[in-house]
């Protein structure tokens, strides 16, 4: 009777631990890029294991979505109308808490790891990212204007997708590459890590990316911040001088 007790007690120890969330505890290539003249990006690695609590390998099976976020800024989005044959400026939205940069990676498509609820909670895609217009704007209007800034920083690389990008071995080790074009913005950058399994989000991890700039470009950068007025007007007799001296070589040919 006490043996039927201590094997029936051992079992449901041993199907509660396996019932325990994992943990995951990720890395990055690259905690610091560096923004240097000729800089034309920068390929990051980001991996990590998923494991117990107690640092073993976590039983089941589970997928994983990383998302990798640069600082937010507002930016505004115009919309171009052609008027007598020439395209101006029409109407526009100010959106005040957009990323610079935004990626995804996982290893199966979104749709077929949660729900729409959980996607739009944790913005696990860009169809899901929140976008905050300034003022008042009509949905129909928000949309379309979400849609013009999300196409728009697609093209420039700013905005990526990459679906089935993140490769699991053995349940335990992932990795997923990321790729930053020269255009980002340098500031910090966060690296979050989503482990899912049956449409639930069971465990997440965070890390961060620091992306500077370095040498001359960070003397310019500084200056530009610090010295507004200085600077331009440094660069408007630069601009001049050059024009000057570009003409006066051309009158001597």
């Amino acid at each position: 009777m006490r043996a039927g007790r201590l094997i029936a007690l051992l079992l449901a120890l041993f199907l509660c631990a396996g019932a325990r969330d994992p943990i995951l505890v990720p890395e990055i290539s690259q905690h610091e890029i560096q923004v240097r003249q000729g800089f034309t990006g920068a390929d990051l690695l980001l991996f990590g294991a998923i494991l117990t609590p107690e640092g073993a390998r976590a039983a089941g099976d589970y997928d994983i979505v990383v998302l990798l976020e640069g600082p937010v800024r507002s930016i505004v989005v115009r919309e171009k109308r052609k008027v007598a044959g020439i395209w101006v400026n029409a109407d526009s939205t100010e959106f005040r808490s957009a990323p610079s940069f935004y990626a995804l990676a996982s290893s199966r498509p979104i749709a077929s790891l949660v729900d729409a609820k959980t996607a739009a909670i944790y913005e696990m895609g860009l169809k899901w990212l929140q976008l905050s217009p300034v003022g008042v704007i009509d949905p129909a209007g928000q949309k379309r204007f979400s849609e013009g800034l999300v196409d728009l920083m697609r093209r420039q690389g700013l905005y990526q997708e990459n679906e089935n990008a993140v490769k699991i071995s053995g349940q335990v080790l992932y990795q997923a590459r990321i790729a930053l074009p020269s255009s980002v913005q340098t500031g910090t950058y966060t690296a979050e890590t989503f482990a899912v399994r049956d449409g639930r989000v069971v465990a997440s991890a965070l890390s961060r990316v620091t992306v500077r700039k370095e040498g001359f470009e960070r003397v310019v950068a500084d200056n530009a911040q610090r010295n507004g007025f200085f600077y331009g007007l440094f660069a408007v007799i630069v601009s001049i001088s050059m024009g000057w001296i570009a003409g006066r070589l051309f009158a001597l040919v």
